[in-house]
């Protein structure tokens, strides 16, 4: 017998208020943006917002989460590539170095899952 789709709830935490829109993606075997097609976005109302994802099939995920503080629906970098909004990974990857799929993956098996996953900066805010 299949196993059944599951709910999710994601927390995230340090979220700049007024600054834009959060973005949550759960990602399937890479982190790259077109392996994180399943997401959500809200308003950066208060320091923690939460995220809830229904009928999600069993399997192994990663959470990507950033803060889209100039409006254009994408984490803005620098030209070597750090980024330069608000970001962050499920299990707290890429907090010490570039995140990679295994460190931020969770198996998804049971309904009524959360996570939480905390927005940092890798530079400074202007």
């Amino acid at each position: 017998m299949p196993a059944a789709a599951a709910g999710l709830s994601i927390e995230v935490d340090g979220v700049e208020p007024g600054g834009g829109r959060v973005f949550v993606a759960l990602c399937t075997g890479s982190l790259a943006e077109e392996a994180c097609r399943i997401g959500q976005s809200g308003p950066a109302a208060a320091q923690s917002l939460r995220f809830g994802f229904a009928d999600v099939p069993p399997g192994t995920y990663a959470v990507a989460a950033f803060q889209d503080l100039d409006g254009d629906g994408r984490l803005g970098r620098t030209g070597l590539g750090l980024p330069t909004e608000p970001y962050g990974f499920s299990n707290g990857a890429g907090r010490r170095g570039r995140p990679d799929f295994a460190s931020a993956a969770f198996r998804l098996a049971e309904p009524g899952t959360a996570l939480r996953v905390r927005l940092t900066r890798a530079l400074p805010a202007r």
